[in-house]
């Protein structure tokens, strides 16, 4: 099996033009990786490869930020923190579980932001779980689906923890002080599909609000049965 990672930096140098990829590149990428029977989706693909590349490669630059100093630079500026080399950690992407290579410090001040200490996934995956729950999918269902398209092992705990965290969220914004006044407010409603006992489209009354700054503000959501609206976890 052909290895095409080697080639898989000059994808993350600037280029000229508008686009920051190499199209060109890119399409001798996915023929090499075709020709020597690399996948391009799926565990071990093309996809996943340029991931991992990606990332760590992000994360050496974060960390060269954080010193202030290029790799190799220690013995002659005299620094007391430097490079102190990788610890291996497996995130969950939208392209499957990506083992990457994360860098360290001596003085353990390095603080990574793309992937965070203890973040074992990526955004894209929980903005993956919480379209899948709010299309009306269960907790199994979600994560046999994932597994069957993504190769990626996500438990019903971690997709309750994910579901939990946005109505955490919700009931934050519930409980937030409305204005004493807005000039404009309007009442439109749309029909969604909602999971009680079995998936059916229920209309979704919004209240909308123009405030005296000139911004949009949802006032609140009400969940219709076809016969009137109720309101359900929203402000009334």
């Amino acid at each position: 099996m052909t290895d095409v990672t080697s080639d898989t930096e000059a994808l993350q140098a600037p280029v000229s033009g508008t686009s920051a990829v190499d199209d060109g590149l890119v399409a001798e990428l996915v023929d090499r990786a075709q020709a020597g029977g690399v996948k391009l989706t799926g565990e071990g693909g093309l996809l996943q490869q340029l991931t991992k590349r990606v990332l760590e490669s992000a994360l050496e630059g974060e960390l060269t930020d954080h010193l202030g100093h290029q790799p190799g630079e220690r013995a002659e500026g005299g620094r007391d923190n430097y490079r102190n080399g990788h610890r291996s950690k497996t995130v969950i992407t939208e392209s499957g579980p990506v083992e990457i290579a994360v860098p360290r410090d001596r003085a353990g001040s390095f603080e990574p932001q793309l992937v965070k200490k203890r973040q074992r996934r990526l955004g894209g995956v929980d903005e993956m779980v919480l379209s899948l729950s709010a299309k009306g999918l269960t907790h199994g269902e979600i994560s046999a689906h994932l597994a069957e398209v993504y190769g990626t092992e996500i438990s019903k705990s971690t997709i309750s923890t994910i579901t939990d965290s946005v109505m955490a969220g919700m009931t934050e914004w519930q409980n937030r002080p409305l204005d004493s006044v807005y000039p404009v407010v309007f009442i439109d409603c749309v029909n969604v599909k909602v999971r009680d006992g079995q998936v059916a489209n229920r209309p979704v009354y919004m209240a909308v609000a123009v405030t005296a700054e000139g911004h949009r503000d949802i006032l609140g959501l009400w969940i219709g049965d076809g016969g009137g609206a109720q309101s359900t976890g929203s402000r009334s």
